[in-house]
């Protein structure tokens, strides 16, 4: 997957990889997961379970030679600068001569006797033996690098993770250690090693310390007293808590908590390259909370890569389409040529529900919420269930189709757009849609008859009176006053439809469309 420069937003259903993504490059910049060095957080689980699958049945295949384990790796490829050049070389997936990182876990020549003895019984082994596997952490030049010498930082935001212990935000304690500058932690070291050993000389301590002189004779030769650890491992990034408006940190709400971690990470004045890894920056926030934290990070994220997982259609609107990756079917897709008319629509409406079209399998468009509850119905009449329970999203979009279907056509999702006629032939709303027919992926589905110009002369016109007064709860003497009624109260004749014990004969375009 290639990432462009600014900000990424990583979209896709659950389980399709955002986290791992992230994970991965994380993993690659700094060695360590989840706040451990590979080399002890190496997990069987950590490597693909297809493969693991493929190298367990091998093994029980009884084939002579057993199969090698699978090893798990990350190639990170970074930009070619002057601090990356030390990196370069041909050491990754591509044979590319170029600039990055390598982070691999395999099975070492060091364990093979015991490697041997453990698979020389098949039927025990359920998956990989990573206790036999070694870390290697290399740029693509071969040579071993350190957290030192990689030269690009990166910054993990997960709002829905917290670490605590003994009361401290350990992420949060990270942040201020890399916002902090080499002075100002010396100097906070300092001060907080000042204070401890002060403690001692308090009067109250001193008393203690000296009872303590008279009562220890029976224990030991030496003399026990009472102080402050000031040893290395007692460090102030362990005791020190940030506070807001006087409160302690982890006692303020997890939004605030959230909006803080992300912005201290895009505050941050880093000298080398730095990557900002943000999890669903949506997560504890409310609308208001939401929008005032993307309007900040669009403000901070200059000069650095900004990389976010989301399922908020907010985020991805307003940080913009251009910036899409879908991940699905281990590959992501990117919308880079959306036309920025477009981008700029979604941006200035984000409460559009894009999303919903980049998740689902399908999306039938409609005009209105009347639209939509009657095609849900139709829907359900043609296959028993909702169509949402197929995966596919009945989305009103007002008279916005074509803006979706910039989106639609570059994903590859399949659409079936719904529309009123508006009293023109088919061949002329056709002429309308034009430039998207071409696509396989959408079809278009309006009424014949021009007479009938909206969903409820439709209706009216494929079912009989008797049948609609049913439905509807009603008892109009004409067609045409049932009509009227239906179209002065839209909602209240689709909401009745939707809700009836008993089945309409829906307009033939609509059911031409739920059909396919």
């Amino acid at each position: 997957m290639e990432f462009t420069k600014g900000v990424n937003t990583l979209v896709g259903a659950n389980d399709t990889g955002k986290s791992t993504l992230i994970e991965a490059i994380n993993l690659a910049l700094t060695g360590r997961i989840q706040g451990r060095a590979l080399s002890q957080g190496l997990s069987p689980y950590l490597l693909n379970m297809d493969a693991t699958r493929e190298f367990v049945d091998g093994l029980r295949s009884g084939t002579n030679s057993p199969p090698v384990p699978p090893c798990m790796l990350i190639d990170l490829f970074l930009e070619e600068s002057d601090a990356t050049a030390v990196l370069r070389g041909t050491n990754n997936l591509h044979g590319e001569d170029a600039c990055g990182i390598r982070i691999q876990a395999k099975l070492s020549h060091d364990y093979q006797e015991e490697y041997d003895a453990f698979v020389s019984v098949p039927a025990s082994v359920r998956l990989v033996p990573t206790e036999y596997y070694r870390v290697d952490w290399l740029g693509f030049s071969g040579s071993s690098v350190t957290a030192r010498s990689v030269p690009a930082a990166a910054s993990v935001i997960d709002p829905t993770t917290f670490h605590w212990q003994a009361g401290i935000d350990h992420h949060m304690q990270q942040i201020l250690r890399t916002t902090l500058d080499a002075k100002e932690r010396v100097e906070l070291s300092r001060q907080y090693r000042s204070l401890r050993e002060e403690f001692s000389e308090k009067e109250a301590v001193k008393g203690i310390n000296d009872r303590l002189k008279l009562t220890n004779a029976a224990i030991t030769d030496r003399t026990l007293s009472l102080a402050l650890d000031i040893s290395q491992r007692s460090t102030w990034e362990g005791s020190l808590a940030a506070h807001l408006d006087d409160l302690p940190f982890p006692l303020i709400g997890k939004g605030e908590q959230n909006a803080l971690k992300t912005l201290l990470a895009l505050g941050r004045k880093a000298d080398d390259a730095h990557i900002v890894l943000i999890e669903e920056p949506e997560a504890h926030l409310s609308f208001t909370g939401l929008r005032s934290l993307i309007a900040r990070i669009e403000k901070h994220c200059e000069g650095k890569q900004v990389i976010i997982a989301t399922h908020s259609t907010f985020v991805l609107n307003k940080l913009g389409l251009e910036a899409l990756a879908l991940l699905g079917a281990q590959k992501a897709t990117r919308i880079t040529d959306l036309p920025a008319d477009t981008v700029e629509y979604f941006k200035k409406l984000a409460g559009f529900d894009t999303l919903r079209l980049v998740l689902a399998r399908g999306a039938i468009l409609v005009e209105g919420p009347s639209d939509e509850l009657v095609v849900q119905r139709a829907y359900k009449d043609a296959h028993g269930r909702l169509p949402i329970e197929d995966g596919i999203d009945v989305i009103s979009v007002g008279l916005s189709h074509k803006r979706f279907l910039d989106l639609a056509v570059r994903l590859k999702r399949r659409v079936w757009v719904v529309t009123d006629n508006d009293g023109k032939s088919p061949e002329q709303v056709r002429e309308r849609f034009a430039q998207y027919l071409k696509e396989p992926c959408v079809s278009l589905h309006t009424g014949s008859d021009p007479t009938c110009v909206t969903l409820e002369p439709q209706i009216v016109a494929a079912n009989d009176l008797r049948s609609l007064n049913a439905v509807l709860g009603t008892a109009y003497e004409t067609a045409t006053d049932l009509q009227a009624a239906m179209l002065a109260d839209k909602t209240w004749a689709a909401l009745a439809i939707f809700e009836s014990g008993r089945s309409i004969v829906m307009p033939e375009y609509i059911q031409d469309a739920v059909k396919h």
